[in-house]
């Protein structure tokens, strides 16, 4: 790796950026000079200056050369050996909705029931005056095949409401006195048997964990959420991302707050606090939300089109999750003879929807986590792209937890981009219990698609990441991508397979330049060129440089968007 990296800086020092007329030669507004700069740029990897003016990048070569773009009033930064690479980018969170979440309970997602209990009651504690304890993070798989129960919660707090999101925000964890509160009976109808439902009993009482669908429903009802609390609560996380040098992030649906999604980026947008390049969608998450689903992303790319921030993906989900046992699968999860999951789309209502999206050059970005969803998927795009082989609309498949041997090729064959979490990529314990061992052998397969010539793209899924809001931080994301490890443990177990690492290269590029694609803005970021804008991060370290295992502990020092800084890491005096 070290060799790689010095003769990448001899190669490309050796190399002019071009050749400047005197008299068109521009004047900076800044030069970074003395840096170890990781540029993305396939023909010269590595630079030590970069010029910018009026937000984009006019130079990228050596410090020599870079002197030409000074000016009286340029400001010059040394980086004095710091390592730059162009801004992060998430492509798959949720910030809009993250912002309802993020100054709730977070609950330590490795943690156990007992933990978590004591957690809850320690936060009840802390907050007498809440009326409702809302919160989320807990692993339903570490309850076992039946999932989390009422009960538990009864012994705690049982004199007001408790309403916890799972780690993957696809179920829900309630006290009885919540389902009183909801009216949830024995007699409550499911809206999706075996998908979106309430978990019974053997008597058929409701046990207080709920599936899917239902945890939107709840949490309407329960007026949990306004536009306000959103509005903070986005900003926050929008700070949060900043300081860990995220630049831009794909907003992958807000989920239950679709219809104050607008409302609050025109408000962050108009108080200066929206300090990132934001591309959204619109999510269908319920087949019969199908057939206004072109026609709302339609809206609201139009109503976006003048505004800083875009919305022009559709989003759909097309399943569910392992530890939920509602991800599509081929086989029967283990212990539950007939339940393989379900699809929320049928195959051809999937072959409609995103055929039709391909006439209007929609990107699409779906989730497919179980091994059938993705299959299907994949039949879909192939069917659009047989049908409309004219269609600028590019395609995303995200979470791909489990993936066929055949369809690692169809991926590259069709152009689909493969995005994912790489926190989740370390050892799934719990999650082992509930597929064969064939299926745990197919998890996360970076290292296989990359080999296809697919490209990779990396995000967070907050507030769905399993980690707080540690698990938005692209470096921490790197190191487990890297060694499908928990992080900083060089004797945890490695998530099969071992073949399925991937190396640094290609989990930065994941998070860069074949982000920039994903979110169609690869002439304007994801690497460090001429002509682009001045997105940066700067680390305290060099990422080649430092033990695998250690990745995570790179301090960013400065995240820069568009030639300002938004985030300064503060010096220790």
């Amino acid at each position: 790796m070290k060799n790689f990296y010095y003769a990448a800086i001899i190669l490309s020092l050796s190399v002019l950026s071009c050749c400047h007329d005197p008299e068109t030669i521009q004047t900076a507004d800044k030069i970074f000079s003395n840096g170890k700069i990781y540029t993305l740029d396939e023909k010269k990897p590595w630079a030590e200056a970069v010029a910018i003016k009026d937000g984009k990048i006019i130079f990228v070569g050596d410090n020599k050369s870079v002197t030409q773009f000074k000016g009286d009033k340029t400001i010059q930064q040394d980086l004095k050996g710091k390592m730059m690479l162009p801004g992060f980018i998430d492509t798959h969170a949720h910030p809009v909705s993250g912002g309802a979440y993020i100054n709730s309970l977070s609950l330590d997602t490795y943690a156990n029931p007992q933990m978590w209990l004591k957690q809850i009651s320690a936060y009840a504690k802390q907050n007498p005056n809440l009326k409702l304890i809302f919160g989320y993070g807990f692993l339903a798989s570490a309850f076992g095949p039946d999932g989390p129960d009422r009960k538990l919660l009864d012994t705690i707090i049982a004199e007001r409401p408790v309403f916890l999101i799972d780690e993957g925000f696809h179920g829900a964890w309630l006290n009885s006195h919540a389902l009183q509160l909801l009216g949830i009976t024995h007699e409550t109808a499911d809206p999706v048997p075996g998908f979106s439902y309430y978990k019974r009993d053997k008597n058929g009482e409701p046990t207080g964990y709920l599936l899917e669908s239902t945890v939107d429903l709840a949490m309407t009802k329960l007026n949990i959420i306004n536009a306000k609390t959103v509005t903070r609560g986005t900003e926050d996380v929008i700070k949060i991302m900043n300081s860990y040098g995220i630049t831009s992030v794909f907003d992958a649906g807000a989920l239950d707050l679709e219809s104050m999604q607008l409302q609050v980026l025109d408000k962050l947008d108009k108080q200066g606090l929206l300090t990132l390049h934001y591309r959204g969608s619109h999510m269908v998450a319920e087949s019969e939300d199908s057939n206004n689903a072109i026609a709302q992303t339609l809206q609201k790319k139009s109503l976006s089109s003048s505004k800083p921030w875009k919305i022009a993906t559709l989003k759909i989900v097309d399943d569910g999750t392992i530890e939920g046992k509602t991800a599509a699968m081929f086989e029967d999860y283990q212990g539950d003879p007939g339940n393989r999951g379900k699809t929320i789309f049928t195959q051809q209502q999937m072959n409609e929807l995103i055929s039709e999206a391909s006439t209007k050059n929609l990107d699409v970005h779906v989730h497919a986590l179980g091994e059938r969803a993705v299959f299907e998927t994949l039949n879909a795009i192939e069917y659009a792209r047989k049908m409309h082989p004219e269609t600028n609309s590019r395609f995303t498949i995200c979470h791909i937890q489990v993936i066929q041997d055949s369809d690692i090729q169809r991926f590259a064959d069709l152009d689909v981009i493969a995005q994912s979490t790489p926190l989740w990529t370390s050892y799934d314990e719990f999650g082992k219990a509930y597929v064969s061992d064939d299926q745990f052998q197919r998890y996360f397969r970076y290292n296989s698609l990359r080999k296809a010539g697919v490209k990779l793209t990396f995000g967070s899924d907050f507030p769905a990441t399993g980690a707080g809001t540690l698990g938005m931080s692209p470096l921490y994301n790197m190191e487990i991508g890297h060694t499908r490890q928990s992080a900083g443990e060089a004797n945890a177990p490695i998530q099969p397979r071992k073949s399925e690492r991937l190396d640094l290269e290609a989990m930065i590029k994941g998070y860069t330049l074949d982000a920039a694609y994903q979110l169609n803005m690869e002439h304007e970021i994801g690497s460090i060129e001429t002509g682009k804008l001045a997105d940066f991060v700067i680390l305290d370290k060099n990422l080649f440089q430092v033990d695998e295992y250690a990745i995570h502990e790179v301090k960013v020092l400065q995240t820069i968007l568009g030639g300002k800084t938004i985030y300064q890491r503060e010096v220790a005096k």
